[in-house]
């Protein structure tokens, strides 16, 4: 799927329009500045200089924002507004904003909202909505929020282009080892399950695939993101490194369970961003570094 073009927004105070990834045409008299985001749009638009007025979460958060993906937002400056059912839409627009950021995973909902609750904001402020589900790649998703900053006056600091396309080169060549090290991405589900990812179904994954990273898949079967299996299952992968989910909604990771595998923090819902992506990339290089 081909994103959309954005239509940008003037410079000035006059009128703002954006295309999102639903094909939806968002407008406003004037360049929004009190924006709402799920978490990890608002983590990415701060990364480009826009401090959102508040944030939501997901379907697995709870009444506090999740830390592992928040980003550099201060959580203590930043309103919450809940997530899924628990978010109160009367709540949110009593803080007056004047757009709503939301991203989905390939349909045209917005993840983390309710339909209903949804539908509701949407007849009262802009909501645009970006994918960065599996169709996505990594670049796009992230061009995608580069475009959407640049229209409410947010631009990324230069040196991040430099600091990504250094870590690439750092992680293409930590990966290319005569041997290559084997990867699994993994959400812990407890003392008897694991969540295995399947790399294909995440931008970020196939990301350091396309840089030369060895990722371990599982078995067919079970869900299209992930395959739930045992413990053991994981271990017979063999992996060298493990990428361990660490939003709240994972259970604690006892890193014995992976075996002799290194285990380092992976956050599957980075903000979208240079400079988050250059430190995810930087991470794995480190952690693959013979």
């Amino acid at each position: 799927m081909t994103a959309p073009t954005p239509t940008p927004a003037p410079t000035g105070a006059g009128n703002w329009t954006f295309t999102d990834d639903r094909g939806q045409l968002s407008s406003a008299p004037r360049r929004p500045t009190r924006v709402v985001a799920y978490i990890q749009a608002g983590a990415t638009l701060l990364d480009h200089g826009i401090t959102p007025l508040g944030i939501f979460g997901s379907y697995h958060d709870g009444d506090a924002p999740d830390r592992a993906k928040s980003g550099l937002l201060a959580l203590d400056e930043v309103a919450y507004f809940g997530a899924g059912e628990s978010l109160d839409p009367e709540r949110l627009l009593a803080a007056a904003p004047d757009l709503v950021v939301a991203v989905s995973y390939g349909g045209s909902l917005a993840y983390g909202i309710a339909p209903e609750a949804a539908k509701h904001l949407e007849e009262q402020v802009p909501l645009v909505v970006l994918d960065v589900g599996q169709g996505r790649s990594l670049d796009e998703v992230r061009e995608r929020f580069a475009a959407l900053a640049a229209s409410l006056g947010g631009t990324e600091d230069p040196a991040a282009t430099a600091a990504l396309d250094a870590a690439r080169e750092r992680l293409r060549t930590a990966a290319a080892q005569p041997d290559p090290p084997g990867v699994l991405a993994l959400s812990a589900a407890g003392a008897d399950q694991v969540h295995l990812a399947r790399p294909h179904a995440w931008p970020d994954l196939r990301a350091l695939a396309d840089l030369g990273v060895r990722l371990l898949d599982p078995p067919p079967g079970g869900g299209a993101n992930w395959s739930t299996t045992g413990w053991s299952e994981a271990v017979s992968l063999a992996p060298h490194l493990a990428l361990a989910d660490a939003r709240s909604n994972a259970a604690p990771l006892d890193p014995a369970r992976v075996g002799d595998a290194r285990v380092i923090p992976w956050n599957p819902e980075l903000p979208a961003s240079r400079a988050a992506h250059a430190r995810f990339f930087d991470a794995v290089a480190r952690a693959l570094a013979p």
